[in-house]
């Protein structure tokens, strides 16, 4: 099995507390699943919206994320399929698509040390 990395991007935020706590519970039935079936390797975190973004030969700091709300990285998981195929049919599990966002999944590369 080879390691994959979910990104998600985008999706509209729950407009009340309650629309919250549904899309919660999609997730983690998702999350259930994806862990029964021997697929899920770490669950991963929501991330904040805001960060720093660090770059030049200079090391200059910037606010930022600055991507457009549907590509915005909202969290991420990772996850153990025979193959990028597999991973990414796995993927149209998420809740995510039912507002509105993707999921972008990324292999692993494994490094000897």
């Amino acid at each position: 099995m080879t390691e994959f990395l979910y990104l998600y991007r985008g999706g509209e935020s729950p407009k009340s507390p309650a629309e919250g706590q549904q899309h919660m519970q999609l997730w983690m039935a998702w999350m259930k699943e994806l862990g029964e079936k021997g697929h899920l390797k770490a669950m991963g975190s929501p991330l904040e919206k805001t960060g720093k973004l660090v770059s030049g030969d200079k090391k200059v700091v910037r606010d930022g994320p600055f991507a457009e709300a549907k590509d915005l990285i909202g969290g991420y998981t990772l996850v153990a399929a025979k193959d990028i195929d597999e991973a990414a049919e796995l993927s149209k599990g998420c809740p995510i698509f039912q507002f509105g966002g993707a999921v972008e999944v990324r292999p692993i590369l494994q490094m000897k040390m």
